[in-house]
This record gives C-alpha cells, structure tokens and sequence, in this order.
C-alpha cells in the first residue's frame, strides 16, 4: 500500500516538473523587446505608416486605382500585429501549453506569411508606378491633369487625374509617396520575414527535454 502510494507521488512530480518551464535566460532583458511584443509593434507602426501613406495619396486624386493607395494592406498587417500582441499576453512560451496557444501561433505564422507576400506585392505596384510617374509629361485640363509618357506619340496611354489643381502634384508630390510605399513596405516584409522565421523556428528547431539529476532535482536542457 506505501509503494503504491509513493509511486503514485512519484509520478506525480514528475509530471509536475514536466509542466514546469524553464527559467527564461533573457529576464534581465526589457520586455518590449521579447517575442513576439518587439514584433507586433514594428508591424503595427509600419502598418499604420503604410495606411496613412495611402490615404495621403488618396487626398490627392480620387482617381487613384486601389493598387496605387495600398490603404488596405496597412489595415490587414496592422490586424497581424493585433494578434502577435494578444499571442504575448498568453504567455508566449516556444513550446505550446494549450491548444488556444497553439492556434494563436499558427494564425500568427499563417498572417505573417501573407503578410509578407502582400509586402511584396505592394513593392512591385509601387516601384512601376514610382517609374512611371516620374517619365510623366503632364498638362493641366481644367479641374484634372492629363499625363502622358510620350508626348509626341500620338497613341501614348494617357492617364487622367481629376481633380488635381497642379501637375507637379503628380510628378512630384505623388512620386515622392510612392517612394515611401516602397520603403515602409520593404521593412514591412522584413518585419514579417522575421516573425514567420522566428515561428517556425521556435516549433521545430526547439525541445525542452527534462534531465532528473539524483532523486530530489531536475535541469533542464535544451536539445
């Protein structure tokens, strides 16, 4: 009977110690600059930097195509960092604890991913557009401004920006944005490079296996 009960305890500090975690080697640290906090923040600043910039872009002319104000891939990354700030107030932890964690952390990789190709995309819009409009030759007509890439080419695209008082909005003011969207969209996909990496990493790359020294202690070491 004293066997069956001292094996029972037994068993139930080792699970106990299992469940246990490490001690963190950063605690000396700052916590804004912990997973994924330091992140969710970037992503967050730049999202928003992002949705500013278009909207700006959008004041210009109302004629701008949704491809050329990403306002909507500032909102859909500023959403991504929403949930890599509620994934750190669930106690992150490398290896899940529970199965809302887990969920919270393959969304967040998932997000950071798609983050990254819309990064990448916005990238690509800008810099064409960027390119385009700096090879403008615009003329002012009446209320809009009608651009063209060659002026003496009678069957050039033309593109129409309505409700622009000066042209040297759009061979200016709007290039210099779409240099912008090209900047912060650039560290936007670094920013969600990094934060899938560091996912991914911490869920395949890293174990915690718990090593009982003697009869009373435990260490635990990383593998």
């Amino acid at each position: 009977m004293g066997q069956g009960q001292k094996g029972s305890s037994d068993k139930e500090e080792k699970k106990k110690k299992r469940d246990e975690s490490p001690a963190p080697k950063d605690s000396h640290k700052c916590r804004v600059c912990r997973f994924p906090l330091l992140v969710a923040l970037l992503q967050l600043l730049l999202g928003a930097a992002v949705t500013v910039v278009a909207f700006l872009m959008l004041a210009i002319s109302p004629s701008l195509m949704a491809r050329e104000t990403p306002h909507w891939a500032g909102i859909i990354l500023c959403l991504v960092s929403i949930l890599g700030l509620i994934l750190y107030c669930i106690n992150y932890h490398p290896d899940e604890r529970s199965s809302i964690q887990f969920i919270a952390k393959l969304l967040y990789f998932i997000l950071c991913t798609i983050g990254l190709v819309i990064s990448v995309l916005v990238i690509a819009f800008s810099g064409h557009h960027y390119s385009q409009t700096g090879s403008f030759r615009c003329q002012q007509a009446g209320e809009d401004c009608v651009c063209r890439l060659d002026q003496e080419d009678p069957i050039a695209r033309t593109f129409t920006y309505e409700g622009v008082g000066d042209c040297e909005v759009i061979t200016g003011t709007l290039t210099l944005y779409f240099l912008l969207q090209i900047v912060l969209n650039l560290l936007q996909a670094v920013v969600c490079a990094i934060g899938a990496f560091i996912m991914w990493k911490h869920r395949y790359q890293v174990f915690f296996a718990g090593l009982q020294i003697g009869s009373s202690s435990s260490q635990w070491q990383n593998v």
